[in-house]
């Protein structure tokens, strides 16, 4: 994918915790501190707090972590069923076809008022946050598997500038939806392929190891989209879990070393290497 060599962990990151969810439904309800929140959460916050929760618990960091942890999330494609679009397209349409009028004052009155909040792309952080306390910086970035890299990155240079002691970094996507099948059909993805899944590491500079961070590399390589087709490659991980795909992978992974590489869709071209213990 690129010839040129991965830079060496600037210090030496250990992986104290690792955690991981594939499929659905999974109960975030014993890592809640407030259970009522359960109903603001959709999929792919609790995939993102169970796997958040499990990776915390084999770190031995299941107390508040407050301004010392930060939290660096990948999240996939946003998520809707199509019985919540024909709501909205029903309500939206005047003399059978789609009006913005209508749409800005009736449609979207249509469903449930709590589906924003169980459909963007920073809630499954924010569910992370607030329910392991995790009051230092945060990084979330959107939609596909390269995305993950560009979290590692910063948790690696906050770590690295002593901003924090713990860094959470980690990956989720809901795509067993309507929305995001329907995307991946429509660039020729084998939708069918495609996973619920999230998952987690723990980095710290010191501490129980679990494995290691050898050395990685991101680079970008931007294309016409008119011009080239892109065809994104993934070795080392199962490409159907989207940005979750690098930590379930670890999270899974036999102990000894362990590569990764992905070229990505959106120009992303990344390799790490990590030891398992």
């Amino acid at each position: 994918m690129d010839s040129r060599p991965e830079a060496p962990a600037r210090n030496p990151l250990v992986v104290t915790g690792f955690g991981h969810v594939v499929g659905t439904p999974c109960d975030p309800t014993p890592y809640l501190k407030v259970r009522k929140q359960r109903k603001f959460m959709g999929t792919q916050d609790d995939l993102a707090v169970v796997a958040a929760g499990r990776a915390l618990e084999l770190a031995g960091l299941r107390e508040p972590l407050g301004e010392r942890a930060g939290l660096f999330l990948a999240v996939g494609y946003i998520p809707f069923e199509q019985s919540d679009i024909d709501l909205l397209l029903g309500g939206s349409l005047e003399d059978g076809r789609f009006s913005m009028a209508r749409f800005s004052t009736e449609g979207y009155t249509a469903v449930n008022p709590l589906l924003t909040f169980r459909c963007l792309s920073n809630m499954p952080a924010y569910h992370v946050s607030v329910n392991f306390d995790l009051q230092g910086p945060y990084f979330v970035t959107y939609p596909g598997p390269g995305q993950f890299y560009l979290a590692l990155e910063e948790a690696a240079n906050a770590l690295d500038s002593g901003r924090i002691d713990v860094a959470l970094v980690g990956g989720v996507a809901h795509q067993d939806n309507f929305l995001v099948r329907h995307h991946f059909k429509r660039i020729d993805s084998p939708a069918e392929r495609l996973v619920d899944a999230a998952g987690f590491v723990v980095l710290q500079k010191s501490g129980r190891a679990r494995g290691r961070l050898v050395s990685h590399r991101v680079s970008f390589h931007p294309a016409d989209p008119f011009e080239e087709a892109v065809l994104p490659a993934e070795t080392g991980a199962d490409g159907s879990m989207g940005p979750a795909s690098l930590p379930v992978a670890l999270s899974l992974g036999k102990a000894g070393r362990w590569r990764h590489e992905l070229r990505s869709r959106d120009g992303i071209v990344a390799s790490s290497e990590w030891e398992v213990a």
